[in-house]
């Protein structure tokens, strides 16, 4: 109890102008219970997932290192006990960035294994522009897995799965089994249309696949949460799921008529979609068309 609190007044205490050149010294954390010990956590960056209970704090994704400090601020506000685990939902740096300051309070990193190998090299992200250099040792995960991983702790049995070549290619989705909670990172978002990150791996077809497989066994009761928006149900994903194969559905039908991308821009083929998803969307129209014609 003493060792977290004191490094999260440690990280609470660095020069604010760390937080203000990042962007993020205005940020609150935020905090929703969605089941029985479990919570989310909504600052910058991907959602947090935190279980709480007698045995371990077990977090999903960790947003950007300058906010540890009040990341840790906001779970010492349910419960005493230091961070045990952290699950890192795919390499991105919205949903990783906190984890070198996570390893050194005591936190064990755990992720599938392209997470760990991505983290270790320096990546490109095409869609982004954006160079994304090696990760430090600390940040790594020290436990990876291939296809899932379960955990029993606080009386909940956690099972985390990857699904394959969807946002990345080491997605994983986290689910708290009694309590009915499902994390799926950023193979859902509630905040607009997919990113699909061609460059990790990622395809349209996959995070299709991913909505068929949660779809097969969440219910009408399940708090879902995406990697970005509000927490969602079932409804919510079946609509998602709607919404991706009619566009690329369309997508085929447009490339197969001889259109370039700026013919199917101009189309607007996403606009039916604008209010319920409300960003990305011509990043999403180029990617998809990059994917679907590629030869």
């Amino acid at each position: 109890m003493r060792l977290s609190l004191c490094v999260a007044a440690a990280l609470l205490a660095a020069p604010t102008s760390l937080l203000a050149q990042a962007g993020l010294d205005t940020v609150r954390i935020q905090t929703q219970q969605v089941g029985p010990g479990v919570y989310v956590l909504v600052g910058s960056g991907g959602n947090i997932g935190l279980a709480v209970g007698d045995d371990a704090v077990f977090i999903v994704d960790d947003q950007f290192a300058p906010l540890t400090g009040k990341i840790l601020a906001a779970i010492a506000a349910i419960t005493p006990k230091p961070v045990r685990f952290v699950v890192n939902t795919h390499w991105h740096f919205d949903h990783t960035g906190g984890n070198e300051n996570m390893s050194g309070t005591g936190a064990v990193i755990i992720a599938h294994d392209n997470v760990r190998k991505r983290m270790s090299t320096d990546q490109f992200i095409e869609a982004m522009n954006r160079h994304e250099p090696a990760a430090p040792k600390g940040a790594l995960p020290v436990i990876t897995f291939n296809d899932a991983v379960r955990f029993h702790i606080n009386d909940e049995e956690i099972v985390v799965t990857h699904v394959a070549a969807a946002h990345t290619d080491g997605d994983a989705l986290v689910y708290f089994t009694k309590a009915n909670v499902l994390h799926m990172g950023d193979v859902f978002n509630m905040a607009g249309l997919p990113f699909v990150d061609r460059s990790s791996g990622g395809s349209i077809h996959g995070v299709i696949a991913a909505a068929e497989k949660v779809l097969g066994f969440v219910d009408g009761n399940t708090k879902i949460v995406p990697g970005h928006g509000r927490v969602a149900g079932r409804a919510e994903l079946e609509a998602w799921h709607r919404m991706l194969v009619t566009l690329r559905d369309r997508m085929k039908k447009e490339i197969a008529a001889g259109k370039s991308v700026d013919q199917v821009l101009a189309a607007k083929i996403t606009e039916p979609y604008a209010k319920d998803w409300v960003g990305g969307h011509e990043r999403f129209v180029r990617i998809l068309y990059q994917e679907l014609s590629a030869r």
